[in-house]
């Protein structure tokens, strides 16, 4: 079965950077579409990041110039490096693998 196991998550200062990770296990191919998305308590799940099987990236407004997303098949890992965080990026982190989803990993930004 096809399991995502996220990682890179914690408690940052604001201007600070985290690189959360997504690694792949089982059968799936690398070349497939995956995302980044995240949830603040209250607010609905929005996109983040995006990486086309044709490897086209597209990123939400309130993150652009600052996230990029990637991927290295050779560990069958995406992931989605943050630079220069603010509070209001403050939520859970989730990553998804064409359909399948990752359990989560919470970021938080202090000021």
């Amino acid at each position: 079965q096809v399991q995502l196991v996220e990682s890179g998550g914690g408690l940052v200062q604001a201007g600070g950077s985290l690189r959360l990770s997504c690694a792949a296990s089982g059968s799936i191919s690398s070349i497939n579409e995956q995302a980044w998305y995240r949830q603040a308590p209250g607010k609905q799940r929005e996109l983040v990041a995006r990486v086309s099987s044709g490897g086209s990236t597209n990123y939400a407004d309130s993150v652009k110039g600052r996230f990029t997303i990637s991927r290295d098949n050779a560990k069958n890992t995406v992931y989605l490096q943050m630079n220069s965080l603010k509070p209001e990026d403050t939520a859970v982190y989730y990553c998804r693998w064409m359909y399948y989803w990752g359990q989560g990993t919470q970021v938080t930004v202090s000021s």
